[in-house]
């Protein structure tokens, strides 16, 4: 728990805040799977009482990020093969139906190639991630289906851990992710729907079957 830091909240006593704070550091990588989460060491590099860290772990259990166990603790979720699977076969229905969606709307491009091209000057492979997710966070706004962005933000925060996890060991990564994502791009511009559905289908198969190829 000493080895990582985390910055003071702005305001005392704010669970929100706290949850923030935490979750910046277990998708940045700082915290990683399987980490215990202490209440008092996160109250004290907070700066907010116990009962603030207790309720902002309560948030972040309800999005998937940690686990609590009576007796046992909290300690940040680390994916095993059921949860691989099944976010695996979850997000690929969404995606699906978000890029199909997107391609019949003939979405504007523009959000998307902005993305792509922040890609080619991100340093880390953390850095990468969070701009993957924000690629299909822009693929999902332009598909303008509230309830399929609800599902997609509902699972959105364990996509992330799935993504830092399928990296590690693995520097492909930085190679492909300009080429996937600006392939995805001129898919919805060529506006063949079902040409952009088999993309999304094989723009995930590849990256689930390098992460259980790492397990």
């Amino acid at each position: 728990m000493s080895s990582f830091s985390i910055g003071p909240v702005s305001r005392k006593g704010v669970a929100g805040e706290a949850a923030d704070r935490i979750r910046e550091a277990i998708l940045s990588g700082e915290l990683a799977g399987g980490t215990a989460l202490k209440e008092v060491e996160l109250a004290a590099q907070l700066g907010v009482s116990r009962g603030s860290v207790r309720e902002g772990l309560v948030v972040l259990e309800g999005e998937g990020l940690v686990v609590s166990q009576w007796h046992r603790g909290t300690w940040v979720r680390a994916l095993d093969r059921e949860d691989i699977d099944e976010l695996y076969t979850l997000r690929a229905a969404l995606d699906v139906l978000a890029m199909r969606t997107a391609t019949a709307k003939n979405a504007p491009l523009d959000s998307l190639n902005a993305v792509v091209e922040e890609m080619r000057y991100a340093r880390t492979d953390a850095e990468r991630v969070t701009l993957d997710l924000k690629f299909h966070d822009a693929v999902y706004a332009a598909a303008g289906h509230r309830r399929l962005m609800e599902a997609w933000q509902a699972i959105r925060s364990q996509v992330h851990l799935f993504l830092l996890a399928r990296i590690v060991g693995d520097a492909t990564y930085r190679d492909l992710v300009v080429p996937e994502h600006a392939h995805l791009a001129a898919i919805i511009g060529v506006g063949d729907v079902e040409q952009a559905a088999l993309a999304a289908e094989e723009h995930l198969r590849g990256s689930y079957a390098k992460l259980v190829e790492q397990r």
